[in-house]
């Protein structure tokens, strides 16, 4: 079957999903089609908590449609060669070619051969009963499911009997006809499916016309980055999952394999790239966490369909959240949007936050606030924070001026000029005291400190206060020196998270020494702040450099190589939002010549 909408964006995107590490999904849905050796898999971007018991457990459960084969009329396996779009998946056989699109996010419909053919998986479900145009399948018990199959073709045989593991096996025989024959397949968590065969042709198109318009809507950029910019814009997409429960708004997850939720500081970054393609989007990824922020002002880690993270037992016993990044990134919204009610909306929860921090962090009463979990930092496992908790950090604080600054801008939009001159003021207080208390002379460095103590650890966000613009002129010269030094922080993909010559870096291991996406767009934004942009510029490039080098984009990348660690979550979000906002902004500067 042609594709019935012509579009330069689908076929520069042919063959991107390669169906092992990068799945075949759709805006909204939480399945994910994988690809094993000679079959394809569904698995569930679901958090079932309640019945796991465990934060990850998704990642590790197996697929609910398995083994899931393509068969000639005989019922034996065939061979297929996979074509994947972002709109469908074309299975060439020796009978012909099986398509598989979305009709919605439940639903997946596979066009069929004229040739007698069939289909046979398994699907972990508990029951199972057979008509004459499929079956339904249900998972029982704790967490409900239905896996029901539709065809419109001519049934030759359609049996479902039991298999090992508690499992079903599946078997559809369908007799030779046109080409308009297909199979609808429903997975679903609701008690109501429609199981009405639409027509192929059409399914098809619409599904087609939904990418095409998204990738339509995005600005254009630069040739030479053009495909994995769209690559980009492809994971924008295809990560978000739909409203359900505590997921209060359409959101971007992190990774759709790899982390199932909304956490907070990754939203604000998502958030950044819808900016440029749909607004409305953009301002919900900073909505939903407000959805759920505390009574006390205090906004959760991370919301999943069946809660929030708010507190921890592990690896201490603390309430958790996420950097204080939200007024910041709200005034990046209003940079494009110039949307006065939206900051009118959210100034008051901000406040609060800000408010939750001071009142709660600042342990010691000296003005600046301490993580007391490690995760509250975004950086887990970072050295800072192996002495123990709670550790006062320079990038904490270096937020809170910013989120401080970035109060006083909004609150002069909403002509609260009391307002405006206080958070300013607060602003330059909270630069001072870093300077006062956390500034090393003789290193020319800011240190982390844990009970009066500096933690030596040399790692980027000993240079971050230099993003608040508010440092004197020498100081900035020395953190920028540092940065660019090769032996420290710049190898050929900066910038590491932990210093090269520091004994802790480990260019394997997360946030001891690899390079994220995130501290790299905060140190461009920064070093432009503070009168840098040819360091910004240069960063840029490095960074533009290491993202489009794959062939996905991933969570961190080696710092001396560029490659991607195998342990580093695939199809990731923000790496993907930077990524596109980094890209604009090399096209802006082009543009204009600088």
């Amino acid at each position: 079957m042609t594709d019935p909408v012509a579009s330069p964006y689908l076929e520069l995107l042919r063959n991107r999903i390669n169906l092992r590490r990068i799945p075949f999904s759709e805006r909204g849905s939480r399945l994910m089609v994988f690809r094993g050796n000679a079959h394809l898999v569904v698995r569930l971007a679901e958090r079932w908590f309640r019945v796991d018991g465990q934060l990850s457990s998704y990642r590790q459960r197996p697929a609910i449609v398995d083994e899931w084969q393509l068969t000639d009329g005989e019922g034996r396996s065939l061979p297929f060669e996979p074509v994947t779009y972002p709109h469908r998946l074309d299975c060439d056989t020796p009978i012909g070619r099986f398509t598989l699109a979305f009709v919605d996010t439940e639903s997946l419909l596979l066009t069929l051969p004229p040739a007698a053919c069939g289909l046979s998986f398994l699907a972990r479900v508990g029951e199972a009963q057979t008509d004459r145009r499929g079956a339904i399948l249900r998972v029982t018990g704790d967490v409900r499911r239905s896996v029901v199959y539709t065809t419109n073709a001519a049934i030759l045989e359609n049996i479902v009997e039991p298999a090992a593991d508690g499992t079903r096996r599946v078997r559809l025989r369908l007799a030779p006809q046109d080409d308009h024959r297909s199979v609808l397949l429903n997975i679903t968590p609701r008690l109501g499916f429609n199981r009405s065969m639409p027509d192929a042709t059409a399914a098809l198109s619409a599904a087609a016309r939904r990418w095409h318009d998204w990738f339509a809507a995005a600005p254009e950029p630069g040739e030479d980055l053009r495909r994995q910019y769209y690559y980009a814009w492809w994971i924008m997409r295809a990560g978000l999952i739909s409203t359900r429960f505590y997921t209060t708004r359409e959101a971007m997850t992190p990774s759709k394999i790899h982390y199932v939720g909304v956490w907070q500081w990754d939203a604000y970054f998502h958030a950044l790239a819808y900016r440029h393609l749909d607004m409305s989007l953009a301002k919900d990824q900073l909505r939903i966490v407000l959805d759920h922020q505390r009574p006390d002002g205090m906004i959760p880690d991370a919301v999943h369909d069946e809660g929030t993270i708010t507190h921890l037992g592990f690896p201490v016993e603390a309430d958790v959240t996420k950097p204080p990044l939200l007024a910041w990134a709200a005034w990046k919204l209003y940079e494009i949007s110039g949307d006065r009610e939206f900051l009118d909306e959210i100034y008051e929860p901000i406040v609060r936050w800000n408010t939750w921090w001071f009142e709660k962090n600042d342990l010691d009463g000296d003005g600046l606030c301490e993580y007391q979990h490690p995760f509250s930092s975004g950086l887990d496992d970072s050295p800072l924070w192996d002495e123990g908790m709670p550790v006062c950090a320079p990038d904490l604080n270096t937020y809170l001026c910013l989120q401080q600054e970035a109060l006083g801008r909004i609150a002069a939009v909403l002509g609260l000029e009391e307002d405006a001159a206080r958070w300013m003021s607060a602003a330059d207080r909270t630069a001072g005291r870093m300077l006062r208390l956390m500034w090393d002379d003789q290193a020319g460095l800011f240190w982390a400190r844990r009970g009066g103590e500096p933690i030596r650890v040399r790692t980027p966000f000993s240079l971050f206060p230099l993003l608040t613009g508010r440092l004197p002129g020498d100081i900035t010269e020395r953190l920028v020196r540092h940065l660019t030094n090769s032996a420290e922080f710049w190898p050929r993909f900066p910038v590491p998270t932990v210093a090269l010559d520091d004994p802790n870096y480990d260019p394997q291991q997360m946030w001891r020494g690899p390079t994220w996406v995130n501290v790299n767009y905060l140190l461009i934004d920064g070093l432009r702040r503070c009168g840098r942009p040819d360091v910004a510029a240069e960063l840029r490039r490095r960074t533009l450099e290491m993202l489009a080098g794959g062939d996905d984009l991933y969570e961190y990348y080696h710092p001396e190589t560029g490659a991607s660690d195998p342990r580093a979550a695939s199809i990731f979000g923000w790496s993907a939002a930077l990524f596109i906002d980094l890209v604009l902004q090399e096209a802006a500067t082009r543009d204009a010549g600088t």
